[in-house]
């Protein structure tokens, strides 16, 4: 499986409708996340709602959160069971929700609670486990516990992190403040590849396009992208072109990535969800050509009326000149 570029777990962002659409953009050469999952949704919550992807997404990793190792060794078979190609582990995320249930970036104060979740999720599957960390945690930033915390993790079988070159703030800054603050320090990343050159280590956090993107491929073995890949999710289509494929290969046109979107949309309207929940997704596509503007608005206004059906998406495309669909 290639690892060289993914796209990162975002809460309320990468669902499988997200999926979808973004594997129409880059085929196969991306890793894709799910959104965190948390232990307890899949215990008791309904787990085939949860987990149940397409096909074509693969190859694709399902983050799970939580910190009891026995729960947490279920739910990774049953992620191995329905199919997904890796299982990881949220020991990043620093929202209040995530911090009061024990898990996401508390847990880096506890490698060894880390450890035990890891060695039971490997003895679980045969699939690969990983963990996505921070560099640090509130005061507890030095390097020393920062290495202790991947030596620990990776003593217990895990040899894929995907660091966020950021540390996590517990106390005063929300989810979206500690996107931003304090500064991301990428000499840390490269600092840990260099100290643990048998593991894979990917770096993420604030990677927004195919320049940085080599910079930092100098220095670790991939490179996660956030928040840009929602925002402007062609930027796959140019890392697919940079990274993966020859350069006389053509980029794909924007507007023929929502033809082949449509007939998924189809099956999706007929399984009763909603227009609205699959085009929050898309809005961004057009992002930098000419008619972005108006195929935002369009789908925005008419997505979440009752009834909508395709014909919001084959009207919204005629707001965009078929000039503009390609980079």
């Amino acid at each position: 499986m290639n690892r060289l570029i993914s796209v990162a777990p975002m809460m309320e962002c990468t669902d499988r409708h997200d999926r979808y659409f973004l594997r129409l953009i880059a085929p196969h050469d991306v890793l894709l996340y799910t959104e965190m999952v948390t232990v307890n949704a899949l215990i008791h919550g309904d787990s085939q709602r949860f987990l149940e992807f397409d096909p074509l997404e693969h190859p694709v990793a399902l983050q799970l959160g939580g910190s009891e190792p026995k729960k947490l060794e279920y739910c990774a078979k049953l992620g191995a069971e329905y199919g997904y190609d890796e299982i990881n582990l949220n020991v990043g995320c620093p929202s209040d929700r995530v911090k009061s249930g024990q898990f996401g970036a508390c847990l880096m104060l506890n490698p060894s609670l880390v450890a035990e979740c890891i060695s039971a999720m490997c003895a679980a599957v045969t699939i690969p486990v990983t963990v996505k960390c921070r560099i640090g945690v509130d005061d507890h930033d030095s390097y020393e516990e920062l290495q202790h915390f991947i030596a620990t993790v990776a003593s217990a079988g895990c040899k894929i992190f995907i660091i966020h070159a950021r540390k996590a703030w517990l106390n005063g800054l929300s989810p979206k403040q500690n996107r931003e603050i304090p500064p991301l320090c990428y000499d840390v990343v490269k600092q840990i590849k260099q100290d643990f050159p048998a593991l894979t280590i990917i770096v993420n956090g604030g990677i927004k396009s195919c320049d940085e993107i080599a910079e930092q491929l100098q220095f670790v073995d991939g490179v996660m992208i956030g928040r840009e890949a929602y925002a402007n999710p062609f930027l796959l289509a140019e890392i697919k072109k940079r990274f993966f494929s020859s350069a006389d290969v053509d980029m794909p046109q924007r507007y023929a990535i929502i033809e082949k979107f449509i007939p998924y949309v189809e099956q999706q309207l007929a399984n009763k969800v909603r227009l609205t929940s699959i085009t929050r997704h898309i809005l961004g596509l057009f992002q930098g050509q000419v008619g972005a503007r108006s195929w935002r608005r369009y789908i925005s206004e008419h997505a979440h009326q009752n009834g909508a059906g395709i014909e919001i998406l084959t009207e919204a495309l005629k707001h965009v000149p078929h000039t503009q669909c390609t980079l």
